[in-house]
């Protein structure tokens, strides 16, 4: 059995945060229900880079493998009443809803905490649920933008660059998952159930728990660099350089080792800890000019070679046949009824006895759906009944 064997999840959420949450609770063997429309989950029909694919495109298939789906219309009565025999048999209810659409639909923390007094209640928000941005749409970029961390790189006359991925939601989904675990264990030890409330905002916000105590704590400004530095708050050399014919990346640099190796003598008489906060232009401006000089698999060598920490930039075509990457199996290759084989990212964790696996791939809408009534104990004319009218739907 695996580490989360014998609990169900009900995943109502839509998007990158909730279902990336339920996805890693499947990967550690809980049974993931998601319940979604009728037409099914947004995400379906919106396809990230156009990656549209046969039936289920990439956004979908990548954030909802080891799940079973449910199509059920929860405006309907006949709908949430079967939503509500599920609750009974579940552990974790997670949902992403704008504030007030729970109470809504009749799902909830205090209408499902009646039917199951030990649930593990997720609710996932933009901004928190209540506030004056409560309303707000929570999406990723928009999350990012008022974190702060977008000023702590690049230069001050240009506009800040946001993450090229999904950074506030990919936060949010671990904080939700690491709520689900630490409230499912206080259960173990006493029995209860509780509301859990992740908003994005404030896990950006705890992401930067070492630049913002800089800057509460110590009172460091925070302040953009003319040259390449890519933290505003690390001292110089710090970021992707240019070479000869690609990009390295340079971090904490002894600056006498440097000078030797890039041939650049003003570096030699600098102190890391002083020179490279004070000084960080003019450092940067010097390693910059050096590093163009070669190419980035000399420097690699050089550098390496006298203990200075610096790697290679890697594109996604790069990573994927990346020697520590195929080492790691960082990426997993299944099949999927519909879309082949796919590969994607695999599982973030390893445990020696219990091992994450992909035991299902990502369902089509409804594929589970007489399963689940099955399970509920449903007769064969009831869930006749409910397909017939359209309460809910089967693959």
């Amino acid at each position: 059995m695996n580490i989360l064997g014998g609990y169900r999840v009900l995943d109502l959420s839509v998007a990158m945060a909730g279902p990336l949450a339920a996805m890693r609770l499947g990967d550690l063997g809980a049974d993931v229900v998601k319940v979604e429309p009728t037409t099914g989950e947004w995400q379906r029909h919106t396809s990230a880079g156009g990656a549209a694919g046969n039936e289920v495109n990439a956004s979908f298939l990548s954030l909802n493998r080891n799940k079973r789906s449910l199509a059920v219309d929860l405006k309907s009565d006949e709908g949430r009443e079967l939503l509500y025999e599920l609750v009974r048999t579940s552990d974790v209810f997670l949902q992403n809803y704008r504030p007030g659409v729970a109470a809504r639909l009749g799902v909830d923390y205090a209408t499902l905490r009646a039917l199951k007094p030990s649930l593990v209640y997720v609710s996932i928000s933009g901004y928190g649920e209540t506030g004056p941005y409560a309303e707000w749409p929570g999406q990723d970029l928009l999350v990012q933008a008022m974190s702060g961390a977008l000023f702590s790189a690049g230069r001050p006359d240009e506009p800040p660059v946001a993450a090229p991925y999904f950074l506030a939601d990919a936060v949010t989904a671990y904080s939700a998952f690491e709520g689900v675990l630490a409230a499912l264990l206080h259960r173990e030890r006493t029995g209860e159930g509780q509301l859990v409330e992740v908003n994005m905002l404030d896990a950006v916000i705890a992401l930067q728990m070492q630049e913002l105590s800089v800057h509460t704590v110590g009172g460091v400004p925070q302040t953009r660099s003319e040259e390449v530095h890519a933290h505003s708050y690390i001292r110089a050399p710090y970021g992707i350089f240019t070479t000869a014919d690609g990009y390295i990346s340079l971090a904490f640099a002894n600056l006498p080792v440097l000078a030797e190796v890039l041939d650049a003598p003003q570096l030699a008489g600098l102190d890391a800890e002083r020179d490279g906060f004070a000084r960080r232009d003019e450092i940067a401006a010097a390693v910059s000019a050096a590093l163009r000089r070669e190419s980035t698999e000399h420097w690699m060598l050089k550098l390496r070679e006298r203990g200075v920490w610096c790697g290679p930039v890697l594109s996604y075509d790069d990573l994927r046949t990346d020697p520590q990457v195929l080492h790691n199996e960082s990426f997993v290759t299944y099949e999927h009824p519909t879309e082949g084989t796919v590969t994607t990212p695999g599982f973030p964790y390893r445990f020696s006895r219990t091992p994450a696996d992909v035991l299902r791939p990502a369902p089509l809408v409804g594929e589970h759906t007489v399963e689940l009534l099955e399970e509920l104990g449903l007769s064969p004319a009831k869930q006749q009944t409910l397909l017939e009218q359209g309460y809910v739907v089967a693959s």
